[in-house]
């Protein structure tokens, strides 16, 4: 889908205050409000727009670490990438996973309330996963940027 210099206003303003309603996004971005929704929705329909979501703030809810785990798994078995993806789903602490092409197979972001919790997650849930073959933990001491804007 091609997008013009209006869809980029609108895109703009909704990155900077995604909470804007139609008409407020519309002043914002110089478009009438029916020009803006008509646009919105030829951009969710042509997967330019995926949705919204609530941005969590993890801490607030007393969960103070994070930590970034890096799998190479057991490529021997076949099934090997789905298995581990679905195991690792059903964790409820994995807040993340992303899989890559290299040494590094899979990433997991974790999250726990402290660091017994996150021993406890690790040693229970986490080295039960299946074909793990090498595992590298990662803690996060802070996040120095962290945004899906676009460059629009």
């Amino acid at each position: 889908m091609q997008i013009d210099d209006f869809d980029r206003r609108i895109l703009r303003q909704m990155m900077a205050d995604p909470g804007l309603a139609v008409a407020a996004l519309a002043e914002r971005a110089g478009v009438t409000p029916a020009s803006c929704w008509r646009r919105i929705e030829r951009m969710r329909a042509a997967g330019v727009l995926k949705g919204q979501e609530a941005v969590i703030d993890w801490r607030a809810l007393g969960y103070e670490v994070e930590v970034s785990l890096r799998f190479t798994l057991d490529k021997t078995n076949p099934r090997a990438f789905d298995e581990f993806i679905a195991a690792a789903r059903a964790v409820p602490e994995v807040i993340e996973i992303q899989t890559f092409l290299g040494r590094v197979d899979v990433r997991l972001d974790v999250v726990a309330r402290d660091i017994a919790h996150y021993q406890e997650v690790y040693r229970d849930r986490i080295l039960a996963l299946p074909h793990i073959a090498d595992i590298e933990a990662l803690m996060h001491v802070a996040v120095i940027k962290a945004s899906e804007a676009l460059p629009l």
